[in-house]
């Protein structure tokens, strides 16, 4: 090769590995006899290096940024009130600044490698509630550091952390600086209502988050997503305590139910108790068939209906009894998919539990010794009845928390589902403020 095509080459490998993002490592690769095979060759390494670096910066920053969300500390933890009230404080000067910028995402949802406009108003929103780091800058393409920011949020409001600004998101990151400063503000008198000694073993449910912690000694030991009340059929609010777990239970239906659901169903399939194995008995025990009844009326609620255990049982594998009036309790459930949805707001007032089988293992890990998780799962697998009083009662709290901070700074908002914060105002509504 001439020295004038050598050197040709050697520019010209140099132009790309410089596109590429190299310098003279890159250069001097490609200044390897036999140039143009080698040009080609290590052109390629080094693109594909610089993805896989990429990919690798991505994941990184993505993990980061989530693993920063997760906190063993109780959302009724003696100190989170002291954590709203400096949330608060970080809240009420982004509302004097003339709170964050509203976000559009166009005809497409903005997702990584987005290239639009409308992701710089992204980041300056993630960066106005502290999602995304102040030197991240303005560039008009979503990348690995905007995704991290977005699935950071995504976390912190009960969103599935996707990196998608769809609309559930956008809707979330459009609700004013001022209605979120009022969230916080409305739940920090709840959060100092319940700061005090909770015990040293309980449960807590937060019904805007439909989610459980189960808590030992400070600490949260397992969380579990859960599904709560419709909001015509609301989980009540209240403290109690679990006093018994019912394996492979039947399933009473409430009245309530028989009249709103039942009783419909009914009309318009007549085969509907059947297909769904449930009997009917007077209050005296003597079972009935459904033709015995006038179901053009209510007379059907004179009546018990129960389910027989197995596997589409309404209550599923194990039934958690509380203290309370409302005909209410914890339970599996046999429809597990609503436990992937954002909205989990699907029952007539129990609550749902996702991975109940962690949680009653350990109800009965300190009360009840002799019941382990070897034993749940075959008494489950049995498919027999058994009732298991626990020897010691664990407290129970339904609470409804829309707004909380953690020690980490990190501050979680929930849409305001069955409107008790009195602020009238979805995130949805918000976002057309």
């Amino acid at each position: 090769m001439r020295v004038g095509s050598m050197a040709a080459t050697i520019f010209e490998a140099g132009s790309l590995a410089r596109k590429a993002g190299f310098g003279l490592a890159g250069l001097a690769l490609m200044a390897l006899p036999q140039a143009a095979t080698a040009q080609n060759a290590a052109v390629q390494m080094l693109i594909e290096q610089q993805q896989r670096a990429e990919w690798s910066d991505q994941f990184d920053n993505t993990m980061r940024s989530l693993q920063a969300i997760e906190s063993t500390s109780p959302t009724l933890s003696p100190d989170t009130a002291a954590y709203v009230e400096q949330a608060i404080a970080r809240y009420s000067s982004i509302v004097a600044q003339g709170g964050w910028p509203r976000v559009s995402s166009g005809r497409r949802a903005m997702r990584l490698g987005t290239r639009d406009d409308n992701v710089v108003a992204l980041r300056r929103r993630l960066m106005a509630s502290g999602d995304l780091e102040q030197t991240a800058g303005f560039s008009s393409t979503f990348d690995s550091y905007v995704d991290a920011g977005v699935r950071r949020f995504q976390a912190r409001n009960g969103l599935t952390p996707d990196g998608v600004v769809g609309k559930g998101t956008l809707d979330a990151l459009n609700v004013p600086a001022q209605v979120r400063l009022s969230q916080l503000e409305t739940n920090l008198v709840r959060l100092r209502s319940m700061s005090g000694f909770l015990g040293d073993r309980y449960v807590m449910v937060n019904i805007p988050a439909a989610e459980i912690e189960a808590v030992e000694n400070g600490r949260v030991r397992s969380r579990h997503t859960a599904v709560v009340g419709k909001i015509d059929r609301q989980t009540p609010i209240l403290n109690s305590k679990i006093y018994e777990l019912n394996f492979n239970p039947y399933w009473t239906v409430p009245v309530s139910i028989i009249r709103k659901d039942l009783i419909p169903k009914m009309n318009e399939d007549p085969g509907y108790l059947e297909k769904n194995r449930i009997r009917i008995f007077d209050w005296k025990g003597n079972e009935l068939t459904w033709q015995q009844i006038d179901w053009s009326t209510d007379e059907a609620t004179k009546y018990q209906f129960r389910q027989e255990p197995g596997e589409i049982n309404s209550l599923g594998s194990v039934r958690i009894n509380f203290h309370n009036m409302h005909q209410v309790y914890l339970h599996d459930t046999p429809s597990k998919s609503l436990f992937g949805s954002d909205y989990r707001f699907h029952s007539s007032g129990c609550v749902r539990v996702q991975n109940v089988r962690e949680l009653i293992t350990w109800l009965l890990a300190s009360t009840t010794p002799d019941w382990d998780r070897q034993r749940v799962d075959s008494t489950i697998r049995s498919g027999e009845r058994e009732d298991v009083r626990l020897k010691t009662q664990i407290p129970l709290y339904l609470a409804y928390v829309t707004a909380w901070a953690t020690a980490e700074g990190v501050v979680h908002f929930r849409d305001d589902i069955y409107n008790r914060d009195g602020l009238m105002m979805s995130s949805t509504e918000a976002s057309l403020q």
